[in-house]
Protein backbone atom coordinates (compact mmCIF):
# COMPACT_ATOMS: atom_id res chain seq x y z
CA UNK A 1 0.00 0.00 0.00
CA UNK A 2 2.81 2.13 0.83
CA UNK A 3 3.98 1.66 -3.03
CA UNK A 4 0.73 2.83 -3.83
CA UNK A 5 0.64 5.99 -2.02
CA UNK A 6 3.63 7.27 -3.28
CA UNK A 7 2.68 6.30 -6.92
CA UNK A 8 -0.05 8.55 -6.27
CA UNK A 9 1.77 10.92 -4.48
CA UNK A 10 4.47 11.11 -7.93
CA UNK A 11 1.47 11.52 -10.00
CA UNK A 12 0.19 14.65 -8.45
CA UNK A 13 3.57 15.73 -8.35
CA UNK A 14 3.84 15.54 -12.12
CA UNK A 15 0.42 16.55 -12.55
CA UNK A 16 1.22 20.23 -11.16
CA UNK A 17 4.26 20.42 -13.31
CA UNK A 18 2.21 19.99 -16.80
CA UNK A 19 1.37 23.53 -18.23
CA UNK A 20 -2.39 22.86 -19.29
CA UNK A 21 -4.16 24.53 -22.35
CA UNK A 22 -6.47 27.60 -21.38
CA UNK A 23 -9.96 27.37 -22.14
CA UNK A 24 -9.71 29.46 -26.12
CA UNK A 25 -6.45 27.68 -26.78
CA UNK A 26 -8.54 24.39 -25.80
CA UNK A 27 -11.48 25.25 -28.06
CA UNK A 28 -9.49 26.34 -30.65
CA UNK A 29 -7.23 23.55 -31.12
CA UNK A 30 -10.42 21.19 -31.11
CA UNK A 31 -12.28 23.05 -34.22
CA UNK A 32 -9.07 22.53 -36.00
CA UNK A 33 -8.85 19.09 -35.46
CA UNK A 34 -12.64 18.47 -36.23
CA UNK A 35 -12.13 20.58 -39.28
CA UNK A 36 -8.94 18.63 -40.19
CA UNK A 37 -10.45 15.14 -39.53
CA UNK A 38 -13.42 16.07 -42.07
CA UNK A 39 -11.32 17.26 -44.99
CA UNK A 40 -9.05 14.59 -44.72
CA UNK A 41 -12.32 12.13 -45.00
CA UNK A 42 -12.93 13.98 -48.09
CA UNK A 43 -10.20 13.93 -49.80
CA UNK A 44 -9.92 9.91 -49.05
CA UNK A 45 -13.40 9.35 -49.98
CA UNK A 46 -12.68 11.45 -53.65
CA UNK A 47 -9.33 9.67 -53.42
CA UNK A 48 -11.64 6.15 -52.81
CA UNK A 49 -14.09 7.16 -55.65
CA UNK A 50 -11.37 8.00 -58.44
CA UNK A 51 -9.52 4.99 -58.07
CA UNK A 52 -12.22 2.43 -57.89
CA UNK A 53 -13.20 3.76 -61.54
CA UNK A 54 -9.84 3.55 -62.54
CA UNK A 55 -9.54 0.14 -61.57
CA UNK A 56 -13.37 -0.12 -63.08
CA UNK A 57 -12.11 1.16 -66.28
CA UNK A 58 -8.97 -0.90 -66.49
CA UNK A 59 -10.67 -4.06 -65.50
CA UNK A 60 -13.11 -3.57 -67.81
CA UNK A 61 -11.06 -2.26 -70.93
CA UNK A 62 -9.12 -5.70 -70.19
CA UNK A 63 -12.02 -8.52 -70.29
Amino acid sequence: MKRVNQFLGQVKTEMEKVAWPSKDELTTSTIVVIISTILLGIFIGICDVVLARVVNFLIGGVI
